[in-house]
């Protein structure tokens, strides 16, 4: 197998597993890093989190997550702003630069039922509060020495889950700021679809703005839920030899999360998974980058 020092196991894509459990899965299959989540950190702390990692021989690559940024009442933006500095300080405590934003669908909508009466649909004013609110958190961000990483999702989520849709979006939000502020990541689900994907890769790499790069596959059929029909690296439809050759040539160099929601997949052994994503990085990624 290819070196795996840049494979990196988000724990999401082993969700019913502890942190130790994740951790030593992402170890024993040869792994360099894991992703982190906000629930694993504030249950274990910040500085027993970091040593679980720093144990195991591993780094953490990034911490999910911070964001929802589009709230529309006094009250919504101080605790969006008060929420993220606290995701600020959980990823500077577990030794991680890179903090995961999911900018936050229309205020008050919810992936489980219909808009209710009044919903503010207003996107566009919601992506003008995600620059305010960024604006906000900036230099809270830099104090810090932590980096907010946008995540651009695909379209289907931008109801109630994130109102920026492709990676030049996130470019033009992340703008206004120093690169080693606020980043981006590539995910490959959410951004493969893309048809200025090439162009959006090439300009985050000039702007030194790529902070992560995460991968998994669009499969089909959909599950129940479309947040869960996430796979397996090669399962799906797509061309991760291409994506990861484009993310290379714009000069990332850095850590290669795999993150996948599916039932099916947290239902295995956290071991057994870890290995698939390793021979499946081996094969589909490690070679075009």
């Amino acid at each position: 197998m290819s070196d795996l020092s840049r494979c990196s196991l988000n724990t999401a894509t082993v969700k019913h597993a502890s942190l130790t459990e994740a951790v030593d899965a992402a170890a024993a299959a040869g792994m360099g890093g894991v992703g982190l989540w906000r629930h694993q950190v504030q249950e274990h702390g910040a500085e027993a989190a970091r040593r679980i990692v720093e144990d195991a021989g591993l780094r953490v690559t990034s911490l999910c997550r911070g964001g929802f940024l589009t709230a529309s009442t006094d009250e919504g933006v101080r605790d969006a702003i008060a929420e993220n500095t606290r995701a600020i300080e959980e990823a500077a405590g577990i030794g991680t630069r890179e903090l995961v934003f999911v900018v936050g669908g229309l205020p008050g909508s919810s992936p489980e039922q219909p808009p209710a009466a009044g919903t503010d649909r207003d996107v566009v004013a919601a992506r003008g509060r995600v620059a305010d609110r960024l604006a906000d958190l900036a230099p809270i961000a830099e104090q810090h020495g932590v980096r907010i990483v946008l995540e651009a999702l695909h379209p289907m989520f931008a109801a109630d889950r994130a109102v920026i849709s492709t990676l030049g979006q996130a470019l033009d939000l992340a703008a206004p700021f120093a690169a080693s502020t606020i980043g981006v990541v590539v995910d490959t689900y959410h951004v493969w679809w893309d048809p200025a994907l090439e162009a959006s890769v090439q300009r985050a790499g000039r702007e030194g703005r790529i902070a992560g790069y995460q991968v998994c596959d669009w499969n089909l059929p959909f599950a129940t839920s479309a947040l869960n029909s996430r796979g397996h690296v090669g399962d799906g439809y797509i061309d991760f030899a291409t994506v990861s050759r484009w993310v290379a040539e714009a000069g990332y160099t850095g850590d290669v999360e795999t993150e996948i929601f599916n039932e099916e997949i947290w239902a295995v052994d956290p071991h057994e998974t870890a290995r698939t994503v390793a021979e499946r990085y081996a094969e589909h990624v490690a070679p075009y980058l």
